[in-house]
């Protein structure tokens, strides 16, 4: 994504690209609860076929839908095409510069509608040039 994207909309073209391009997915802040969005959405990609990785510390060793909760990104057993943030826009920052220590980065990080920080979501590119 180049730093003329507008943030406040996409194409929907350019999120389906996302989608078909990312084959596993690691969901920060994955809920058992089925009120919950992040429960709702996990449910869903798992019906697409994706593989999907919950990341909750509170839930860590536990399943939902079936699948192993880890506590961090870097808990993950493989690496992930996408990123899929359920936290709060607060703590988009530590959750960049915890995708940044991975040792084989994601295509994406994507955060849920409302969640937004965009000095966070200029740090891949900053680190990127970096390592350039």
């Amino acid at each position: 994504m180049n730093s003329a994207t507008n943030h406040d909309r996409y194409e929907p073209d350019y999120l389906a690209d996302i989608l078909k391009s990312a084959k596993t997915i690691a969901l920060l802040g994955g809920s058992p609860n089925p009120e919950r969005p992040s429960n709702g959405v996990m449910r869903f990609l798992l019906s697409r076929g994706y593989e999907v990785f919950p990341v909750n510390p509170g839930q860590a060793g536990k399943e939902i839908h079936g699948r192993t909760v880890y506590a961090r990104l870097a808990d993950v057993p493989q690496p992930v095409d996408l990123v899929d943030v359920f936290r709060a826009s607060e703590y988009l920052e530590g959750v960049v510069d915890e995708v940044l220590a991975l040792p084989q980065l994601p295509s994406v990080i994507w955060a849920q509608l409302g969640v937004r920080d965009d000095a966070a979501g200029a740090a891949p590119r900053r680190s990127a040039s970096r390592s350039s």
